[in-house]
């Protein structure tokens, strides 16, 4: 009962500093107490870490329907998805766990461990060592891992996370001065290709390590796609597709080249563009879920009737302004999704348990997306769900179908950690189970939907 009494404790003395005066205290005591929270707060997190791994080794998330521990971070605490997987690595590797018999196993990195439960160093500085010793060669002994990890742990005690990540560069240097022990299986496991989320210019950074093959086959490929004077979007007289194809006018291509005034970064980024729209009008991707593997760009009847301004979506997610989706739309072979303020009704009852390609197709355009709460995945990475299950007699119409990631989709099922769905007005209502919303009150998906949320809003404040 020590472990709930000081649970409750922690509680009560969080309320009562949470709203205590401060105009008491001295510059030093501010400076101090700033100093000394900081430290609880870095230890609370190796609490954290500790209720993180009872859960996994509990199989707490497969017992309530979640096929991972970070989904179930997102429910029952609201993180984000990046958040909750920082979680959970933090805890694989600072944790304390137990083997078969219940003795408790030393952390992967026990020395960083040893910091964290002593409020020395915070959630950068595991991150910090951890990024470092992941690209130690396998080939380096264990003592001399051991010894690395010792060394910036005690660096993260006395520095910043900018200062372990500048003697995890140095360890390096020093471990394989010559880069002769990396191996086939080291770049393997570095490898990866990572596409950020659309800022508010609508722009997505791209980051990632190629492995020597990749690397291979894609200098060449920009040679001939990103040579200047190719593939230019500003000049109307750019030639387009692959230099060295025998249709090219070489004139042409030497006139458009002097005119190029593009960077090397510009010319390889519309050298990929020519490319994947060439790829998405050749047909070779085949089918995605019952539909050509194409763009598919959902907009209004007024946003067309407008197409001066604003952002359409596409069925991945993104957005995509609409004078651009409407010239994507004439180069390309894309899919443009029209539908008026009610929808598209379309309707099989039940002689037939799949959707239609139109069906889905409609339900792109109004779901844009998975539909239950805080789920982000866009139409590619759904499956179409009947809200009255097809073994109760749910018809395949348009009014009871919607759009579930597989995972979410997993988690419908008539166990007590099962959740449901319903229809509420246009959208889709998930029910969650008890033990994360007692009430099991129907919520929309509004991720998809922001101006459904804006004018909520909006209608919200208007109530005197």
């Amino acid at each position: 009962m020590e472990f709930e009494a000081s649970m409750e404790a922690l509680e009560g003395a969080a309320a009562v500093l949470v709203h205590d005066s401060l105009t008491h205290l001295s510059d030093d005591e501010v400076v101090e107490f700033i100093r000394q929270l900081e430290t609880t707060v870095r230890t609370l997190g190796a609490v954290s870490d500790r209720l993180i791994v009872e859960a996994m080794e509990r199989s707490i998330p497969g017992r309530l329907g979640y096929n991972s521990p970070n989904k179930l971070l997102v429910d029952i605490i609201r993180v984000s998805a990046t958040d909750a997987s920082a979680r959970v690595g933090r805890a694989r590797e600072v944790g304390t766990w137990h083997t078969m018999d219940g003795q408790p196993a030393p952390p992967a990195l026990p020395e960083t461990a040893a910091a964290r439960a002593d409020g020395a160093i915070g959630n950068d500085h595991v991150r910090a060592v951890s990024k470092t010793l992941r690209k130690v060669p396998r080939v380096v002994s264990p003592s001399d891992i051991a010894d690395a990890e010792k060394i910036l742990a005690d660096c993260a005690r006395h520095g910043t996370p900018e200062d372990v990540e500048q003697a995890g560069h140095r360890l390096l240097a020093y471990l394989d001065p010559d880069g002769s022990l990396t191996d086939e299986r080291d770049r393997a496991r570095r490898r990866g290709l990572h596409v950020s989320r659309q800022d508010t210019d609508l722009m997505s950074k791209i980051s990632g390590e190629l492995d020597p093959t990749t690397r291979a086959l894609l200098d060449p490929v920009l040679e001939k796609w990103a040579r200047p004077g190719m593939n230019n979007p500003s000049d109307p007289d750019s030639p387009t597709g692959d230099s060295e194809d025998s249709g090219i006018d070489r004139d042409r291509l030497a006139a458009a080249a002097a005119r190029d005034t593009r960077t090397t970064g510009q010319r390889n980024h519309d050298a990929l563009t020519a490319m994947l729209r060439t790829v998405l009008s050749s047909g070779s991707l085949g089918s995605h879920r019952g539909l050509p593997a194409t763009a598919i760009i959902t907009m209004t009847l007024a946003q067309l009737e407008k197409s001066a301004g604003g952002v359409v979506t596409t069925a991945s997610g993104g957005l995509v302004p609409i004078p651009e989706a409407l010239k994507l739309a004439e180069q390309s072979h894309p899919i443009l999704a029209l539908f008026d303020h009610d929808g598209r009704p379309l309707h099989l009852g039940r002689r037939r348990r799949l959707a239609s390609s139109d069906q889905r197709l409609a339900l792109i355009a109004s779901d844009a997306g998975c539909t239950r709460p805080g789920c982000s995945a866009p139409p590619t990475r759904c499956a179409v769900h009947h809200v009255r299950s097809w073994q109760r007699g749910g018809n395949t119409d348009i009014d009871n179908l919607t759009l579930a990631c597989d995972a979410c989709h997993a988690l419908v099922n008539d166990s007590e950690n099962g959740w449901a769905t319903v229809k509420s007005r246009r959208r889709t209502g998930w029910v969650s189970p008890r033990h994360i919303d007692p009430t099991r009150r129907p919520r929309i998906n509004r991720r998809h939907h922001p101006r459904e949320l804006i004018r909520e809003a909006a209608s919200d404040s208007d109530v005197p």
